[in-house]
């Protein structure tokens, strides 16, 4: 069955809240805390991971990613310490964070939705002993979430992530 594109940020956010879907979701993103952390790769909290076209690489997710991200905003909006602002979804906030070059979502040097992050954000490190094997399991772990797309029978897109959030606002 094929979704109208207008329709498709709906269509993403209803399929996330079935239980087996995201508990497979949930499963991939283990999966790749699990060999992340078997690698050891060094984060800086430089925040270049989230100044996509100024350290040359861009961000890419599917569909049911980025619904599970926008689904969650609200979940983790409270346990926000003070100094950071509400991660909110707002066509101002993207259209600021295409015009920095960045992810609407960092707070300085760091990721605002850390929690619920997609999968291109947890696999990335600017460490570059970690380049080929994030490559890789990226590439990977990608294919399970695309898998989990035909098993539910959901419309899969790959896209940009800030354009695939505009979907949602």
């Amino acid at each position: 069955m094929e979704i109208a594109d207008d329709q498709l940020a709906d269509h993403w956010l209803s399929s996330i809240t079935h239980p087996q879907l995201a508990n497979a979701i949930e499963g991939v993103y283990a999966e790749a805390s699990r060999e992340i952390a078997a690698r050891g790769p060094a984060c800086w909290a430089s925040g270049r991971c989230c100044n996509f076209e100024q350290h040359g690489h861009r961000l890419y997710v599917t569909g049911l990613e980025a619904a599970w991200c926008v689904a969650r905003l609200p979940e983790i909006a409270g346990t926000r310490k003070e100094n950071f602002a509400e991660p909110k979804l707002r066509l101002l906030v993207l259209e600021a964070a295409k015009e920095r070059e960045g992810c609407p979502f960092q707070i300085n040097n760091l990721c605002g939705v850390h929690a619920i992050k997609p999968l291109g954000c947890r696999v990335y490190f600017c460490d570059r002993s970690a380049q080929e094997w994030q490559m890789q399991l990226s590439e990977r772990l990608i294919g399970r979430v695309r898998a989990i797309h035909d098993e539910f029978g959901i419309e899969y897109r790959y896209g940009e992530w800030r354009a695939m959030l505009a979907r949602f606002v």
